[in-house]
């Protein structure tokens, strides 16, 4: 095991170290599937120029990332300016080691889970269809490999693309939160929301991780401990987010950031090409809807936290996992770093990988826009062959294979939850319960 790890991050280390010095790197820090106007390099190093003459990199409107990373950022390039490719690679490989460790926490986390509830499980359930300690094995190795091999999260790696440190606070909060260690937990999430506005839904799932652990047996939310532990949780995601909003403003003497980070995200001024679905709408919105629109998509974003959250209330952990993909799909400014973290915890779920059954289709939908976008985008905007909508149809399939991607996990983890609190199905009633389930989740996806 030992042997396979360690060949498994040398070798993402030296692919990552090769690259980086490849001539093809400055292409990547321009393509807008990979880095965006909030996790762009060449945006940072703006910012880093105007913040040592003396200027407010948040006066204009080309820096749009937090001042604390601002400083992070500031301390970095000033000491190791001739090998920041590098340095970067060194933190894309820390990523990977907190994504395994999240994977394996996660583990962890739902064999607990499943003891307390196996008193709701059906008696005839076949012990083979229980969670064990060998399900999750290997879950590190894998979960560790996909990221590194993964071309969303290398490509966001040699284009510098900052969505790293995103990265390894969502992979360390997972881990603490896993953990039941609160205080860490809730640092780490308020940390997560304070670089990316959208990662304050998680408190949902956070919430009730930590309540769960807490207590014997699935939890009764209406009891006075449990809601005293959600209140904590919550109390203390909100001191520290504070905190850290007034330590920004120590910083920089001035709140002026608010408006050019969170305002940038919820107003979306900025509508540059990205896998995302506001760019095109708003650009070819009447003007005196689009503030109207602007709502409308900024509370899609959140909404399906609630029917998920009372769908999900038992499985924190699954839901943990699909608000991360539901904000990648629906957030103002998407790039390829996320989508390749959430991909590198599906080996999490690989318990429930027989029941998807769009495995296929979805797969298939990933690749062929990731390897048209660049190609679309290129006859759009440098031959003058094609239009914007050529790209558009791209990001709308993109956004389509997430949510298949998502929908399909659910149904197969409701219908796995389904079999563990029923009786399997004799040969012949195999398709009247698959409906049932089934119907489950559309249930989910209309709420």
């Amino acid at each position: 095991m030992l042997v396979a790890v360690a060949l498994v991050f040398s070798t993402g280390f030296l692919l990552r170290l090769w690259a980086v010095t490849a001539p093809y790197i400055l292409y990547l820090t321009n393509i807008n599937e990979v880095v965006s106007p909030l996790t762009s390099w060449k945006r940072a190093t703006e910012g880093l120029y105007l913040k040592r003459n003396g200027i407010s990199p948040y006066e204009g409107d080309v820096f749009h990332q937090t001042p604390m990373l601002l400083s992070l950022l500031d301390i970095m390039e000033s000491r190791w300016s001739n090998v920041m490719g590098g340095f970067f690679v060194v933190l894309d490989i820390f990523a990977a080691m907190l994504v395994g460790l999240a994977a394996k926490e996660t583990g962890k986390f739902l064999l607990l889970m499943q003891q307390k509830n196996k008193l709701y499980y059906n008696n005839e359930v076949k012990e083979g269809k229980y969670l064990t300690g060998a399900t999750f094995r290997n879950v590190f190795i894998y979960s560790a490999g996909v990221y590194l091999f993964n071309p969303y999260s290398l490509a966001a790696c040699l284009a510098k693309s900052t969505a790293v440190f995103d990265n390894i606070i969502l992979a360390s909060m997972i881990i603490v939160t896993c953990k039941g260690q609160r205080v860490l937990a809730t640092f780490a999430l308020a940390l997560a929301a304070y670089q990316n506005f959208y990662s304050i839904m998680l408190v949902v799932p956070v919430s009730i991780c930590l309540a769960q652990r807490d207590m014997l047996g699935r939890i009764q939310y209406s009891s006075s401990p449990i809601i005293k532990s959600l209140l904590l949780t919550i109390g203390l995601t909100a001191f520290w987010l504070v905190s850290l909003l007034y330590y920004s403003f120590l910083l920089i003497d001035s709140w002026s950031f608010l408006r050019s980070t969170y305002g940038f995200i919820l107003l979306v001024p900025e509508l540059t090409p990205n896998m995302g679905i506001f760019w095109y709408f708003l650009a070819e919105m009447f003007a005196h809807f689009e503030s109207f629109f602007i709502i409308v998509f900024q509370v899609n974003a959140f909404i399906y936290t609630f029917p998920l959250a009372i769908k999900f209330r038992n499985h924190p952990a699954f839901l943990l996992y699909a608000l991360l993909v539901i904000t990648t799909i629906f957030k103002s400014y998407p790039s390829y770093a996320d989508i390749g973290f959430y991909l590198s915890l599906l080996p999490c779920w690989s318990f429930v990988h027989q029941y998807m059954r769009n495995t296929f289709i979805v797969t298939n939908m990933y690749i062929w826009c990731a390897v048209l976008s660049p190609i679309f985008y290129y006859l759009w905007i440098y031959s003058g062959s094609a239009n914007a909508n050529f790209y558009f149809a791209l990001t709308l399939v993109s956004s389509a294979a997430q949510i298949f991607f998502l929908s399909d996990l659910m149904f197969a983890y409701l219908r796995r939850e389904f079999d563990l609190c029923h009786a399997q199905p004799a040969k012949g009633e195999a398709s009247e319960t698959e409906n049932l389930a089934a119907s489950l989740v559309d249930d989910v996806v209309l709420k």
